[in-house]
């Protein structure tokens, strides 16, 4: 097949039409997209819902998308900022006590796209210890939680997270000890409290 394109060389292939790249960059990354906003908002309808937002963000975006820096920031950087956006937006509505119908049609067909796109596994229940740890991150509030996802769970560095979050790099080394502190007290509180002695959280 040839040498495998880059992140950044198949971006620039789809603004200049080729299709083919845009499907193989939603390819690459359907699955690290989906389990960060999975994580970040706890919720599957929801996630499915942000995961096709994120990448039709991507898609319109697309001509705006300049090479400066990985492909990789520029994509969480957007699924980040829609994550925080459905959040507070869930936050808002859950407040007033609102209560906004769905149409049956097309929530079935958000399924059907959904389920075309996300693999098997990632929409599989989770195991005992990702459930405890599910409800660990839910704990911590939404900027520990961020950072804890994008540094632990996509490796970013800290100063790629303090430019996706608009802090300084010192606020994001706070939040990610804060994290973990809250993630080892609800260990603690936990049957897996054991985990603690043989693996940092």
């Amino acid at each position: 097949m040839g040498i495998r394109q880059s992140d950044e060389e198949l971006m620039l292939a789809f603004q200049q039409g080729d299709l083919k790249a845009y499907e193989e960059l939603v390819r690459r990354h359907r699955h690290g997209v989906y389990n960060f906003i999975y994580r970040f908002l706890g919720n599957p309808e929801t996630a499915e819902e942000v995961f096709q937002e994120v990448f039709i963000k991507i898609h319109k975006a697309s001509a705006r998308y300049a090479p400066n820096g990985k492909f990789t920031t520029w994509l969480y950087t957007i699924t980040r900022n829609q994550c925080v956006d459905t959040f507070r937006r869930n936050r808002i509505r859950e407040a007033m006590s609102l209560e906004t119908p769905t149409n049956g049609e097309d929530s079935r067909l958000g399924d059907r796209i959904a389920s075309d796109n996300i693999p098997q596994d990632v929409l599989s229940s989770a195991r005992q210890i990702e459930a405890v740890l599910g409800e660990a991150l839910a704990r911590l509030n939404e900027d520990q939680r961020e950072v804890f996802l994008l540094r632990e769970k996509q490796g970013f560095k800290f100063e790629e997270i303090a430019s996706m979050t608009g802090v300084s790099v010192n606020t994001v080394k706070s939040r990610m000890r804060y994290a973990l502190d809250g993630l080892r007290r609800t260990l603690k509180q936990s049957k897996y409290r054991e985990l603690l002695e043989d693996k940092k959280v």
